[in-house]
């Protein structure tokens, strides 16, 4: 079971629930906090073992998603090891072993995982076993006998970009092949979704951290030539709790704001006419300081006055800062649903879900569609495009490798010696694009973003580039479109593009 945020509590029975008469009251009484997972055994009874390890500094100092995760990996053990009495803290090598082969290789399991996800499961159990101080250790993922081999990722994708452009107008705009609205589509929050798609298109940001954007952060100073705009993505919001600096194209910012003075100014309107935000544990921001540290102000609705750094702000946390608008309070939340309340960043998934279908709907015919995804061939599955979220990040990778290797070949016309002396004042393409995603190793974004082309030299990505000088963008249709030929991976529409118009992408 897992402990609710305090706005998601639900009616408590006036007597109380076994015995209590606060539960929320007795469950913080504990150290419990939103989000901890409670494991209750098959005879219905709390493991209090378990319990303080919950509470534990170890499983504290976790992300509240990485809790979850570990948690749930946990539970299948737990339930495993329950299957055959055994007692959790007396588990021995032999049980992991056979847990192992049950969850990795046995043909009598369905559902058997890879050996990524082994490895999380496998950082989770000795993470357990190691605060419970078991001796020795059933699992160790320092081990390598206990690491998988194959741990490679599965949910790396790249498109192009006019492959993204033909998404974006079919599943977001509504488009038929032949570039029509199709009759009857209507979207109240088409603004706000092509938006939001550009943002991380452009920037690379992840989705928690375009998603939990601010008003007040959106960025408005734009670089020479003011092609590129850069704002600062908060400590609290990034995976290694450190900032940075990114990088969003003014075409891209200028949908947002675009989006922020119709779609979301409505919404916001919706909501305050109806009362919506009075009924909110909402937090009127009072100040923001200037500076290299901003720090906001606030005064809740009890009168209680309270502060933080922007940067140190997580995404739960942001929801309930509400601003001084023209018509009353307002959130600072940039991303809003339909009835003006912020847009958790993981109810991006279904926007993105909902529009892979509508590709398919309109891209695949009726015998294709009647297929499930899993079991369509590769020619059928490149007929239609899917996307996710973190897809986009990924293409911005790639895009800014290609882009960045180009710059550097073609318009400057380094040579090899240059080349060298270039990278050893302001790195290569490959150290530049881990440092716009944040990366602290460079083999991390070859490895996992751009594994695609990590086996190219320069001069295979370069082949299809026009000698002489070239703009930045000129002929990457046709690079992008030679490395999907060569490569796994890479979506590419290159063989509807005859057939189906992208434009206004």
């Amino acid at each position: 079971m897992w402990v609710p945020d305090q706005e998601h509590w639900r009616p408590l029975p006036g007597e109380g629930v076994l015995g209590i008469g606060d539960l929320p009251r007795a469950v913080a009484g504990i150290g419990l906090r939103p989000g901890d997972p409670v494991f209750v055994s098959p005879e219905f009874r709390v493991d209090s073992k378990l319990l303080d390890f919950v509470r534990s500094r170890e499983f504290r100092r976790l992300e509240r998603e990485s809790r979850r995760n570990y948690a749930t990996d946990i539970r299948l053990l737990l339930n495993f090891l329950s299957s055959r009495g055994a007692r959790w803290w007396e588990a021995s090598e032999q049980d992991l072993a056979d847990f192992r082969d049950w969850r990795c290789r046995s043909p009598l399991n369905p559902r058997r995982v890879g050996g990524a996800k082994w490895n999380r499961e496998a950082a989770a159990f000795t993470l357990l076993f190691k605060w419970a101080k078991v001796v020795p250790l059933p699992v160790d993922v320092g081990r390598r006998e206990d690491r998988a081999a194959d741990a490679v990722s599965t949910r790396v994708s790249w498109l192009t970009p006019r492959t993204w452009g033909l998404w974006t107008n079919i599943g977001l705009r509504g488009q038929l092949r032949d570039g029509r609205i199709a009759p009857g589509w209507y979207s109240r929050t088409e603004m706000r979704n092509t938006a939001f798609v550009q943002l991380l298109l452009s920037s690379g940001l992840r989705r928690q951290e375009g998603g939990a954007l601010l008003t007040l952060e959106l960025p408005t100073r734009q670089l020479q030539y003011g092609r590129y705009c850069h704002g600062q993505v908060a400590d609290a919001l990034t995976r290694s709790k450190r900032g940075r600096t990114f990088y969003a194209t003014s075409d891209s910012v200028g949908q947002v704001e675009s989006y922020v003075r119709s779609e979301r100014a409505w919404a916001v309107a919706r909501a305050q006419v109806s009362g919506r935000y009075e009924r909110l544990p909402l937090r009127m921001v009072t100040q923001v300081t200037s500076g290299r540290e901003p720090v906001v102000h606030w005064i809740d609705r009890d009168g209680i006055s309270g502060r933080q750094r922007l940067a140190g702000l997580g995404w739960r946390e942001r929801r309930w800062l509400f601003l001084e608008g023209p018509q009353g309070p307002e959130p600072a939340w940039l991303w809003l649903t339909e009835q003006g309340l912020p847009m958790l960043p993981d109810r991006w998934e279904a926007v993105f879900r909902c529009a892979n279908l509508r590709c398919e709907q309109v891209l695949l015919s009726s015998g294709e569609r009647r297929l499930g995804r899993d079991f369509r061939l590769a020619e059928v599955r490149g007929k239609a495009p899917f996307a996710t979220p973190h897809a986009a990040r990924h293409s911005f990778a790639l895009y800014m490798l290609i882009v960045l290797n180009q710059l550097m070949e073609a318009r400057f016309g380094l040579t090899a010696a240059d080349r060298r002396d270039f990278a050893l004042l302001f790195g290569d393409p490959w150290f530049l694009v881990m440092t716009l995603l944040g990366h602290a190793d460079v083999e991390t974004t070859r490895r996992h973003y751009l594994s695609p082309v990590s086996h190219l030299r320069l001069e295979s990505i370069l082949a299809a580039v026009d000698d002489g000088p070239v703009g930045p963008a000129e002929n990457l249709d046709g690079v992008f479109a030679r490395l999907a030929r060569e490569t796994a991976g890479i979506q590419d529409v290159e063989v509807l593009l005859d057939a189906i118009p992208v434009a206004g992408s």
